[in-house]
């Protein structure tokens, strides 16, 4: 694969394709100028070296000839690198891409695999890359969503309008939250389990399947609710669907840097502050990489779901879920819960028997002035063990002085406890490697 010259300029990660992708014409967009870059500095910025191997992903067929190589628009590494390539690919097509010298050489398309669990890998590992945090894009579309005037309001010089039908979809979008509040008490004829229950069936990990089973039916799940956000945007736009594939989405660093680990620990970055005004392609970037946070939750727990290995040849059903909610001073937070099922299935050794399946839960959340605390559980028939995990010196007091209440409450419930106790720092979490024969997920 050659790079066209003079050279080109790789997008950055703020503005890449927005304009592109937000549907404005040539004659509304701004042209930006950079500096054209010879092949060779597009692919040092690549931070590519020589012979290195890395994945790439063909994002659009610029231009397609009959005879002379085709011109293709690759992601390699989260960026965007025009090329001539004499094979002739399809837009969403995987390729292993090598440097030689100033240019790629192609060394094979990943073909889809045989069976599903290697289809599923091969999906998380196209997803994984580009996720982006759901409580920093929720509170974004929030402050969007109060800073931004109406499309029908008379416009402010400084504030871009919504146009009506998207302020619609991300008002309902925010007001489908639960509060604290409301998780934490009754209200109503509902119990706190029949809220917990919905926090968890609006979690977006069971979208397809509630649309499969009720497509006609108002739905506020998670994903599904973003999805009318972007259909709304598209519309305003005038585009049409397949304009939002062309979308490089919007990453978080954390993310990228521990893509696999759940539940994911705090972030030591400080927050990114979020911006009063955003343009339609920014918008649809950043619902990009929140649509692929929650689809990697959701490829991720089949992926664990149907794991085995000579340690473990049951497989260990496994939900992994990110619970979005609105704390006492309505900012949107996540809270992360891993749900395991295991035994229950029939004993190798002896038919006869069956194992009787324990319930881990694990919810981990950060409570601000608390700090991270994560809450570890264990059910066994009418047995349950838990334990409590604070960072702070603080919070770790609290939690062991509310221990006894805690104990009678589960006592009350008719359970059994077996070992109840708290623990300062935060427990060591799993990470889930894919197998390298199916990709390569350091690309």
């Amino acid at each position: 694969m050659k790079i066209p010259v003079p050279g080109q300029s790789i997008p950055t990660s703020d503005k890449g394709q927005a304009g592109k992708a937000s549907g404005q014409s040539a004659t509304n967009a701004k042209p930006t100028t950079q500096p054209a870059l010879n092949p060779r500095q597009l692919l040092d910025q690549l931070q590519l070296r020589q012979n290195q191997e890395t994945l790439a992903r063909v994002a659009q067929v610029l231009q397609k000839t009959a005879t002379a190589p085709e011109q293709l628009l690759l992601e390699v590494r989260g960026k965007s690198l025009v090329v001539n390539s004499d094979t002739r690919l399809q837009p969403g097509d995987l390729v292993k891409i090598m440097r030689a010298g100033n240019e790629l050489r192609l060394l094979g398309q990943i073909q889809s695999p045989a069976t599903p669990q290697a289809q599923i890998a091969q999906q998380l590992a196209q997803h994984m890359p580009w996720q982006h945090r759901l409580d920093q894009g929720l509170a974004q579309l929030a402050r969007l969503l109060q800073n931004a005037p109406s499309g029908t309001a008379p416009q402010q010089p400084s504030k871009a309008p919504i146009a009506e039908p998207v302020r619609q979809a991300i008002q309902q979008l925010v007001q489908q939250l639960p509060t604290a509040s409301k998780l934490a008490n009754s209200s109503g004829d509902s119990s706190p389990a029949e809220g917990l229950r919905t926090w968890v069936r609006d979690s977006g990990l069971f979208a397809e399947a509630r649309l499969a089973q009720a497509p006609q039916a108002a739905q506020t799940d998670l994903k599904l609710a973003l999805n009318r956000i972007i259909a709304s945007l598209l519309t305003a736009q005038g585009n049409q669907p397949e304009a939002f594939n062309r979308l490089t989405p919007l990453t978080s660093q954390d993310l990228v840097q521990s893509p696999l680990q759940f539940p994911q620990p705090p972030s030591t970055q400080a927050p990114t502050t979020p911006q009063e005004t955003m343009g339609t392609g920014q918008m649809l970037r950043l619902l990009a990489g929140m649509l692929n946070r929650i689809t990697v939750n959701q490829l991720h727990s089949q992926t664990l779901t149907t794991r085995t290995t000579a340690d473990a040849p049951m497989a260990t059903p496994t939900w992994l879920l990110e619970l979005p909610w609105l704390d006492a001073h309505n900012q949107p937070r996540t809270a992360q819960m891993r749900i395991e099922r295991h035994g229950g299935e029939d004993n190798a050794d002896n038919r006869r028997r069956r194992h009787v399946a324990e319930w881990r839960l694990t919810l981990s959340m950060d409570l601000d002035a608390a700090g991270a605390v994560t809450f570890e559980m264990g059910l066994q028939k009418q047995q349950v063990s838990a334990r409590i995990w604070a960072e702070k010196s603080a919070t770790l007091r609290q939690a062991n002085e509310a221990l006894p209440g805690f104990r009678q409450r589960l006592g009350e419930l008719g359970l059994d406890v077996v070992e109840l106790e708290c623990r300062r720092g935060q427990p060591q979490g799993a990470k889930t490697q894919l197998d390298h024969r199916l990709v390569d997920i350091r690309a």
